[in-house]
């Protein structure tokens, strides 16, 4: 059989499918997504697939007709049901599946909707997708009738993410799934850890009545940080919509950067792993380069965005891998793909062993004065030309320069970092410095470059 069907041009993004449910993805977009999936797998002789879904209103019937889209190809469908992303991530290894496709908006409002694909247990991103555009003006297929079936496996999810625990201090803790995906599967984990939790927001609720889904907002941080004063709790633990990012909170109130997240983390790993690389995105602090190297460990520097972070660690065989946006990848002993739930319970367990305080930790750790990440608009057509230009003048120059994702600038007392947005039209900047009179000249440095483009670096920050 034939068919031509036409994707809107804002739908197929770097690292994942999403769009305006009914405005610019429909359930004819999840059909014959499905079916292009499908017979990619065939193409690779494969037999079947996961699916599941988020607690949007729009995700289960998305979810029906992709898997309809896979069966009509002779693809054989697994479906978990409302789970979070990580959950679904698990499920394709534990069923032994060719692909998985979780429907979820992650932490976009609630009348977005989306996709988030792997392909044989890696990701399916950047020309991948944006080859299905093309695939989709002009395919054929030969109509069979594939199996779904419908399964529940998120007590052995469960059992798999506390088999990696250890330790058997008694700690408080709160819990924010954010009414996201991951309140089930958050609400019965905590009944098998030792100490006091708490659970907010554990209602699976699509519209997201408290508060917006993203952790890495300070404003979306209100209601836990009350919970944490309430509760005398040691810290707590923050997720987006689809469980796979994380923010930790400690009993001050105050949020860990992820690099702070990823810099604690690192330290036990390379306990049991010495020698063992970590990868971090190019916005983390030079603080956590220098400390890995420290500890013995190999560090590298990678691309932002969750798809190209998993793929590097297939590439180098590392053992933890994290981003500034709360992904924490755990590859030591577990599967390597970007998991909240479980990097929340390795968390848990470092300080469950643990005779210091998570604060008395943070404390310690070397002072250094940095920005934001400064978020600016810049059309598509023009941001990755605005790198391009600006790396031609400082090539050259004294500083060094590393461009594996748009250009991180780095002098004697600090660094700035400019690169173009994957997934909008605007750059994103950072800056950090061993005072505050050098991040004022990062920033200076920074903002004239940007003049030289015409373009003014916000003061708001």
């Amino acid at each position: 059989m034939h068919n031509s069907h036409i994707f809107d041009k804002t739908v197929l993004r770097e690292y994942d499918i999403r769009g305006v449910i009914n405005q610019t993805l429909n359930q004819n977009d999840a059909y014959v997504l499905g079916q292009l999936l499908g017979l990619i797998v065939l193409d690779k002789h494969g037999t079947k697939v996961c699916v599941g879904f988020d607690g949007r209103e729009s995700s289960p019937f998305l979810c029906e007709k992709l898997s309809d889209g896979f069966t009509s190809v002779g693809i054989d469908v697994i479906n978990i049901g409302c789970v979070p992303t990580p959950l679904l991530y698990f499920s394709s290894f534990f069923f032994n599946a060719d692909a998985g496709v979780v429907v979820t908006g992650s932490h976009n409002p609630s009348k977005y909707n989306g996709f988030k694909i792997s392909l044989n247990n890696k990701p399916f991103f950047g020309e991948d997708i944006k080859n299905l555009g093309i695939i989709s003006k002009n395919y054929s297929y030969v109509k069979k009738s594939g199996n779904k079936i419908y399964k529940n496996i998120s007590n052995e999810y469960i059992q798999r993410i506390l088999k990696d625990f250890n330790g058997n201090k008694k700690l408080r803790v709160v819990w924010d799934p954010a009414n996201g995906s991951g309140g089930k599967i958050i609400s019965d984990l905590v009944k098998f850890l030792p100490g006091e939790h708490y659970v907010i927001n554990s209602d699976i609720d699509g519209t997201f009545p408290n508060h917006h889904p993203d952790p890495t907002k300070n404003e979306n941080l209100k209601q836990i940080i009350i919970e944490i004063q309430e509760k005398k709790a040691d810290f707590g633990f923050a997720f987006d919509g689809d469980g796979d990012r994380l923010v930790v909170v400690d009993s001050n109130g105050n949020a860990l950067l992820g690099d702070q997240l990823l810099l604690i983390l690192a330290e036990s790993v390379l306990e049991d792993h010495p020698g063992g690389t970590i990868i971090a995105d190019v916005k983390s602090s030079q603080i956590l380069f220098d400390k890995i190297q420290i500890l013995g460990g190999i560090p590298i520097m990678y691309k932002t965005g969750h798809s190209n972070i998993k793929k590097k660690i297939h590439e180098t065989g590392a053992v933890l891998a994290g981003e500034m946006s709360g992904h924490v990848f755990f590859a030591d002993k577990y599967y390597g793909f970007d998991d909240a739930i479980y990097a929340a319970t390795r968390f848990l367990s470092i300080f469950s062993s643990k005779t210091q305080n998570l604060t008395e930790i943070i404390s310690r750790l070397p002072k250094v004065f940095n920005t934001p990440e400064i978020r600016f608009f810049c059309n598509d057509s023009e941001k990755f030309e605005v790198i391009s230009n600006i790396r031609s003048r400082l090539i050259s120059s004294e500083y060094k320069v590393n461009d594996i994702d748009g250009l991180r600038v780095t002098t004697p007392s600090g660094w700035w970092l400019l690169r173009a947005s994957n997934t909008e039209p605007a750059l994103v900047a950072r800056c950090e410095a061993d005072t505050l009179e050098h991040l004022n000249q990062m920033v200076s440095i920074l903002s004239y470059e940007l003049s030289l483009n015409n373009i003014k670096l916000p003061i708001s920050f």
